[in-house]
């Protein structure tokens, strides 16, 4: 729903921290671009620190920064608030889904919960929209990020009674500078053609999608020399 919800709030946004058209376009896609660049490496962390311990630190630490988020007096605040907002949803998709493969034994009981997991996804991809139109009729544009507080501040507490802990006794070690240098890549390549997308043609533009690229090219090499990818 977070992917979503943003979306009728950026005139309001707009008005209220006067974001430049290259902050806007941060703003709203920033939560994607790091939510989907850490999730390989929040499915690992989750395998070693245990599945609902990560999940439940994630749920805290996006509660926060949702928090955070509503109260940004900035653009460059939004910014990154909405990072951290991406980096902490990615821990809960890779642990809620390892959970399901831990607790439903059984091939049937686990189809349909991973079906609820996926239809959960598509319906918060569809309410977001409503709910944030909703709130945005009664309340300013930060109320679009505390609609997520309530469900994080349940799963916090319900979290550690209905869930068991599960963790892999033969989990490979984490690989951070890969997933640095993975997302760092990213990341250098989309500010250089947002740069570029802004009418910016300059030599910022220019060297960031270079790193992007050198560093996309370094990433690879050393993936390839790795014995666990």
């Amino acid at each position: 729903m977070d992917l979503t919800v943003l979306n009728l709030a950026v005139p309001q946004l707009s008005r209220d921290l006067a974001p430049s058209s290259s902050q806007l376009l941060w703003i709203v896609d920033i939560y994607g671009f790091l939510l989907a660049g850490s999730l390989i490496t929040m499915g690992s962390l989750g395998d070693r620190v245990g599945r609902r311990r990560l999940l439940l630190i994630g749920a805290a630490a996006f509660g926060a920064a949702s928090v955070l988020a509503a109260f940004s007096s900035s653009a460059e605040m939004l910014i990154a608030t909405r990072a951290l907002l991406g980096i902490a949803g990615a821990t809960l998709a890779p642990s809620t889904l390892s959970l399901i493969r831990n607790m439903f034994l059984d091939p049937r009981q686990r189809t349909v919960a991973v079906g609820v997991w996926g239809a959960s996804f598509s319906a918060g991809a569809a309410i977001g929209p409503l709910a944030g139109g909703l709130l945005l009729e009664h309340f300013w544009w930060g109320s679009a990020f505390l609609i997520a507080v309530p469900v994080m501040a349940l799963l916090l507490v319900l979290g550690p009674s209905l869930l068991p802990e599960f963790r892999d006794p033969n989990a490979s070690g984490l690989n951070l500078t890969s997933a640095a240098m993975s997302l760092g890549s990213v990341l250098a390549l989309i500010y250089g053609l947002k740069q570029v997308a802004e009418g910016s043609m300059g030599t910022t533009a220019g060297l960031s999608i270079i790193a992007g690229m050198a560093l996309g090219a370094t990433f690879l090499r050393r993936q390839r020399r790795l014995p666990d990818r």
